[in-house]
């Protein structure tokens, strides 16, 4: 009996255009052409003996086979990776200076940190959790060798993973109060969910007033646990006494943001490079979850005035 051996590489480019949308971002995440990558699909479906994708409108699926390759895919890909970096990390030395967007900091960070100090455990680890702006301030004057952060998608040191939808965000007891403006619980001045929230009502003319800042997403939450008002915000990590919808209180629906991934230049060390996957992986996981769950909750609609 012949046994087809699958091609491993080619298994991880499955995951990579299945994880960033389409053939056109893995190419360029992997650094090859479309053509290529189509052409390694074709040869893992002749490997396979499946059909592994199928039309839906302008582009392709995966079909049944092709969900369980991409499965068993992930699961072949984690032990060669974990073999690899079992018998290098050993001896690896240095150290890796990491920023984290305060959005992470419960959710995916914790994973990172911990996958990545079992695997090297001599190499000595730097965090810093600021501001989005400010981790990527911090990469271009060489303050930090790797950030993940949300937004900053037109800085050059940015590599888009995915996104996180803008939502609604407020306590399970909040009540509006009739013919009041709508109070915000924010962040300081620089933050973009700040400036996006308030531009939407401006736009739709719906007044709004200030109801509480906090530097941190901790005092944030708290505001808005404790009935002072609304926030915007992604839903990713939310306390559980808080619920979330993208329209509610029929406010203006907000947008996506990037979730992008910083370095300081295409060269890096073994330690940040093997970091840098690490993150990428984190991430993935991490949107693909938050997409199943779903809406975790939601308030009755009420409306609001519109300003005159």
């Amino acid at each position: 009996m012949n046994v087809t051996t699958l091609d491993l590489d080619t298994l991880r480019t499955l995951i990579t255009a299945n994880d960033l949308g389409g053939y056109g971002q893995a190419a360029a995440r992997l650094g090859r052409t479309p053509s290529a990558i189509s052409l390694q699909m074709k040869r893992l479906q002749e490997d396979v003996g499946a059909n592994l994708f199928r039309k839906d409108g302008r582009g392709v699926v995966l079909t049944e086979a092709g969900e369980i390759v991409l499965r068993f895919g992930r699961r072949m890909l984690a032990i060669n990776d974990e073999l690899l970096d079992t018998i290098r990390g050993a001896s690896l030395a240095g150290s890796v200076r990491l920023g984290c967007s305060q959005d992470f900091a419960e959710t995916v960070l914790p994973d990172v940190l911990s996958q990545f100090t079992k695997l090297y455990p001599l190499v000595q680890m730097e965090v810093r959790i600021e501001g989005n702006a400010a981790l990527v301030e911090a990469i271009e004057k060489g303050q930090l060798d790797l950030a993940l952060a949300v937004g900053q998608a037109d800085r050059p040191t940015a590599e888009v993973l995915g996104e996180l939808d803008l939502v609604w965000i407020a306590g399970q007891e909040f009540l509006t109060r009739s013919g009041q403006p709508l109070p915000l619980v924010l962040l300081g001045p620089q933050c973009a969910f700040r400036k996006e929230a308030i531009q939407k009502l401006d736009q739709a003319k719906m007044p709004w007033r200030i109801a509480a800042v906090s530097p941190s997403l901790a005092g944030l939450w708290a505001s808005a646990i404790g009935g002072l008002g609304i926030t915007a915000r992604s839903s990713l990590g939310l306390p559980a006494k808080l619920v979330w919808d993208k329209e509610m209180f029929d406010l203006p629906e907000l947008p996506a943001f990037p979730v992008t991934l910083h370095a300081q230049s295409n060269t890096m060390s073994e330690g940040v490079e093997r970091l840098r996957a690490i993150i990428r992986h984190a991430v993935a996981d991490t949107l693909r979850a938050k997409k199943k769950k779903g809406q975790r909750g939601r308030l009755a609609p009420a409306k609001f005035p519109t300003a005159a």
